[in-house]
């Protein structure tokens, strides 16, 4: 960063970019080595009086600067302290910084542009030293994001929205042939917005129509054209599932892969060894149940070693797309509709991979 060193007034601010670039915990600069990078990156000729007495004006401003103290003997007797082994402590750690910088990379719904470049921004919250170890940014155009370059507006327009608790307008698009946006339909949605919602590295807005009771979900990075209509809301109270306030855990286990049908009662069979991908989907949402609950349900055949019974509350339509998912290792038993739906699945797919 380039500031106006006439006069050396920039002192200070230019040893505190000094040590937030070049050093951490594991990094630290000696008076000496800050002399020559203010030499090296700024043309600043200092001297170590200079340079101890702005170190510790930062200090005073309340920046969050560690050092080293010791004490050394003068040779008429008495006692001086030194400093040394001088950084900056930054607000986040390496791991913080990865993770946030990961979620970006994997988010399908930011814009390949706007994503390199919220990157670039939280990498400058670190040094040097972290900047060098990112590697694994450079596969950035490779990975899949969205062309849908309002996807950012519309997030903070659909915020600013709930906050004011004030209903949105858009236009939803589907994806067509040229793999570009196109409306579902020419009328716009008008919705009220309750909770914007991250799942599987999209933005969902989690929202009501007016003529019904029940929530809805929307791709965020789908829509086009947001604006806020000057209408308010309607209350929490009267959306079913909104009553007491959104239970957001709940929903979102009940509600895989985003759709919007009442959650049901479901049973299954599961293979032991699928434990994982049912807490992986599910949380821990879900009973394991004994044969003796189970043989209740139509459905229910006599459970081998390795399977046991498993009930949950999801939505009927992500249970049919989850079950095709593991069919080898679970068994919907309960409802007898939806397990006869994805009977009629599989038939169709035996159909037309085995005729």
């Amino acid at each position: 960063m380039a500031y106006p060193t006439s006069g050396k007034k920039m002192l200070n601010i230019c040893i505190l970019d000094i040590l937030k670039k070049y050093t951490d915990c594991d990094h630290t600069m000696d008076q000496k080595d800050i002399i020559a990078k203010l030499k090296e990156d700024y043309d600043i000729t200092v001297d170590r009086k200079s340079v101890k007495a702005n170190l510790n004006c930062l200090v005073d401003y309340g920046y969050d600067i560690e050092y080293t103290e010791t004490e050394r003997e003068k040779k008429d007797g008495t006692k001086e302290t030194l400093t040394s082994n001088w950084y900056y402590n930054h607000e986040f750690d390496d791991a913080e910084l990865r993770m946030m910088i990961d979620s970006i990379l994997f988010s399908k719904t930011i814009p390949a542009g706007q994503a390199s470049q919220l990157i670039d921004k939280i990498a400058g919250l670190s040094n040097i030293y972290f900047t060098n170890k990112m590697t694994h940014v450079s596969s950035l155009p490779g990975l899949e994001h969205t062309s849908n370059k309002q996807t950012l507006f519309n997030v903070g327009m659909i915020d600013d929205a709930i906050s004011e608790k004030k209903q949105i307008s858009f236009v939803y698009n589907n994806y067509g042939e040229d793999k570009k946006l196109h409306p579902r339909r020419e009328e716009p949605y008008v919705v009220n917005p309750y909770q914007m919602v991250a799942n599987d590295g999209k933005y969902y807005l989690i929202c009501n129509y007016d003529k019904y009771d029940n929530l809805s979900n929307y791709r965020v990075d789908k829509m086009t054209q947001v604006q806020i209509v000057d209408r308010p809301v309607k209350n929490r109270a009267e959306v079913k599932g909104m009553e007491h306030g959104l239970n957001l855990p709940k929903h979102m286990a009940e509600h895989i892969y985003m759709f919007a049908d009442e959650p049901v009662t479901i049973v299954m069979r599961v293979r032991k060894a699928a434990i994982s991908d049912v807490v992986d989907w599910f949380g821990r949402n879900f009973d394991v149940v004994d044969e003796n609950i189970a043989r209740q349900y139509e459905g229910f055949r006599e459970t081998e070693d390795d399977v046991t019974y498993v009930r949950l509350v999801c939505s009927r339509q992500a249970m049919a797309h989850w079950a095709m998912q593991y069919g080898t290792s679970v068994e919907v038993i309960y409802p007898t509709e939806l397990r006869a739906q994805i009977g009629e699945a599989v038939k169709e797919m035996n159909n037309k991979y085995n005729n």
